[in-house]
C-alpha cells in the first residue's frame, strides 16, 4: 500500500508518524516496533523513533507499505 501523509508542521518524528498511522499507540511501543520491524527511510534502515522526517521523505515499512510525506496545502488569503 502506498500512502501520502500531509504535514502541517515542518517535520514529524518517526515515532509520531507511527502513531498517526495507528501502527503503535505510544512512543514506548514505537521503540519496540522499530527494534522488531524493518523500516527504511529513503532506502536506508532507520530505528530511531525521534528521527525527524521532512516533506519528500519516503518511509518504507515492511508489511505495511510506502509512505510519502508532503506539506499540507495552506489556505492563505
Amino acid at each position: 500500500m502506498n500512502q501520502t501523509v500531509k504535514l502541517t508542521a515542518p517535520y514529524i518524528t518517526l515515532g509520531q508518524l507511527l502513531k498517526k498511522l495507528a501502527i503503535v499507540s505510544s512512543g514506548g511501543q514505537a521503540k519496540w516496533y522499530l527494534r522488531d520491524h524493518q523500516v527504511l527511510l529513503n532506502g536506508q534502515p532507520e530505528q530511531r523513533r525521534g528521527k525527524k522526517l521532512y516533506p519528500a521523505d519516503h518511509i518504507q515499512i515492511v508489511g505495511i507499505g510506502t509512505i510519502i510525506l508532503a506539506m499540507a496545502e495552506t489556505d492563505q488569503k
